[in-house]
């Protein structure tokens, strides 16, 4: 009997936050004992801008975020060892739908990401970027709380 790979694309949402790290380390994991591609993700959100004027302030904060967003990349990147082939990405827009399309367009096979876990009115104001994902997601999905 042939075995065949459990998951080829593994995809790794990061915020850098602490919820997003504990995923990390099951990303990884499962990167390393199926022979999976890892794709670690960040996303600038950039809905703040929306109805705003086009000016160098809103500009300087995209900016920032950006290089926030590379922080977590490179910070995610040299956590990983030699052992699982990486590939960094930086999207644009809504967390969950960037997700949701990266996952699509690079045929991943499981989507593993942190959640804080937001509850009540937190949740009901901010929403749950790892409840879309889960919802609406057509591989599967792994979320760490």
């Amino acid at each position: 009997m042939v075995e065949e790979q459990l998951y080829k694309r593994i995809l790794f949402p990061t915020d850098g936050s602490k919820y997003a790290q504990k995923a990390e380390k099951d990303a990884l994991f499962l990167a390393e004992a199926s022979g999976a591609e890892l794709i670690i993700l960040s996303v600038v959100e950039n809905s703040f801008s929306v109805g705003l004027p086009a000016d160098d302030t809103t500009f300087r904060i995209t900016e920032m975020l950006k290089e926030d967003v590379k922080n977590n990349l490179n910070n995610a990147k040299n956590d990983i060892g030699d052992n699982v082939k990486v590939t960094t990405k930086i999207g644009e827009g809504s967390p969950a739908d960037v997700i949701l399309k990266t996952a699509e367009n690079e045929n991943i096979d499981l989507i593993v990401m942190g959640s804080s876990g937001k509850t009540g009115f937190d949740r009901f104001i901010m929403g749950s970027v790892a409840e879309r994902v889960v919802k609406a997601a057509k591989c599967k999905v792994l979320v760490v709380h």
